[in-house]
């Protein structure tokens, strides 16, 4: 009877375990905490590598070159080079793909930049995708759409 009761306790713990990590740890689509101050260099351990210039299109997206970005998406890129400090609480967090239009990665693979937009009160629409392989894509509407982010050498 004893070990029957534990089994079962034991189940039980396993499954509030389960549903604290599906619940706490993975991001729901159109949720955005409030903006609270900027991320510092020291806070930016999950940035990605800084590539080597030239990185190749893995995805059969269309390109852009870097020097044709906004200059809101330069200076973005810049900061993610320096690895921060970025303007934003929701810059250099995992991006979720689930809109499925950058190649499919597993989780985490992917964090997302906020590129400054005239005009916005928010954050606008405009954000770089940055992949742990150096790989950059540049999205104008809200993840709608991406370009490759071709970078010279």
């Amino acid at each position: 009877m004893k070990i029957q009761r534990l089994t079962a306790l034991l189940a039980v713990l396993l499954g509030l375990v389960v549903l604290a990590f599906v619940l706490l740890g993975t991001p729901q689509p159109g949720t955005a905490p409030p903006e609270t101050g900027r991320t510092s260099a020291a806070q930016s351990s999950g940035t990605p590598r800084t590539p080597l210039a030239g990185v190749v299109n893995p995805s059969r997206l269309a390109e852009v070159n870097a020097s044709d970005l906004p200059a809101e998406a330069r200076r973005t890129l810049d900061l993610i080079t320096k690895g921060g400090p970025y303007p934003y609480s929701r810059d250099n967090v995992p991006f979720g793909n689930f809109e499925k239009v950058l190649p499919q990665k597993s989780s985490g693979y992917y964090r997302e930049f906020t590129v400054v937009t005239p005009g916005e009160s928010d954050r606008g629409a405009r954000r770089i995708v940055v992949g742990t392989g150096g790989e950059k894509y540049y999205t104008a509407d809200h993840y709608a759409s991406f370009k490759f982010i071709a970078e010279s050498k």
